[in-house]
């Protein structure tokens, strides 16, 4: 999937000196894209296994999960480059937090699909039009403020609880079961990529959109891995389900971590931010 910034979006030139020297997120390659389905995928069979085993209840899990990212979130903001490990575990833990606040505002408190959807793309659209009034930037080889930094986690967050309404809107309208949602979801990635690479769509934009669309396709994939054979799905369980995934994408960070061939190193972040 496309990651460069285009030149309507490239930062103005900077003094790097006020500046963090590195980048706070990790370059867009193959692998990126492949833990961020499979973090999404652990969100939606994970926030599922601690509703349904933890006996705290939908609220209780997420007081619970939101400390935990809140903690997470604070090593992240503390440390003054790219970490894996950290990174990673943000992620998951957002994508866990984003499907519960979709949850909640659905099950606990009966507010329809459509208008938690609606609610979370303007949300979605206003952290979008402030971080860019601001910083003129909404590239993420340019998260390197703590300005820049707060607005991204903002937007990620407002990605999952958006993806999880409007996935779960889409699902239930259509009736398509969980694969065939997986496919169209997955359909709709790759005409992004398409329209980018073939018809010049923006490449942030581009981003972005396929950034929000992961998280449906991931919990159409972990859905058709967990529920029950009799509800359309494989039957392997949220236990099962959520061991295997998080397994693979400790394996992948372990792998990212001792390469480091997803790091945007500084000489090439300064040359993106004066182009």
């Amino acid at each position: 999937m496309p990651y460069e910034a285009s030149e309507t979006t490239a930062a103005p030139a900077v003094d790097l000196g006020h500046r963090m020297r590195w980048n706070k997120v990790p370059e867009v390659t193959v692998y990126f894209w492949i833990i961020k389905v499979l973090c999404t995928t652990v969100g939606e069979t994970a926030a599922d296994l601690l509703n349904e085993k933890a006996g705290l209840g939908l609220t209780g899990v997420s007081v619970l999960m939101s400390a935990l990212l809140a903690a997470v979130l604070v090593v992240q903001f503390r440390t003054r480059a790219y970490r894996a490990g950290v990174y990673w575990l943000a992620v998951a833990l957002i994508s866990v937090v984003g499907t519960l606040i979709s949850d909640n505002l659905t099950d606990n408190m009966g507010v329809p699909l459509e208008t938690s959807t609606t609610v979370f793309a303007v949300a979605l659209a206003v952290v979008f039009v402030v971080w860019y009034r601001r910083e003129r930037t909404l590239s993420i080889h340019h998260v390197d403020t703590l300005s820049r930094e707060s607005f991204y986690w903002l937007a990620v967050l407002f990605t999952f609880a958006l993806g999880t309404s409007a996935g779960d809107l889409v699902s239930e309208r259509m009736d398509l079961g969980y694969w065939l949602s997986a496919v169209l979801f997955a359909l709709a990635i790759a005409a992004i990529a398409v329209a980018h690479f073939a018809l010049g769509l923006d490449a942030v934009w581009s981003f972005w959109i396929a950034y929000i669309l992961t998280r449906p396709l991931g919990a159409s994939i972990g859905d058709y891995l967990s529920q029950p054979s009799a509800d359309g799905g494989l039957g392997l369980g949220t236990v099962m389900t959520s061991a295997l995934f998080l397994l693979v994408i400790l394996g992948l960070v372990v792998y990212l971590s001792a390469t480091r061939r997803d790091v945007i190193e500084p000489e090439r972040n300064a040359r993106q931010m004066i182009a």
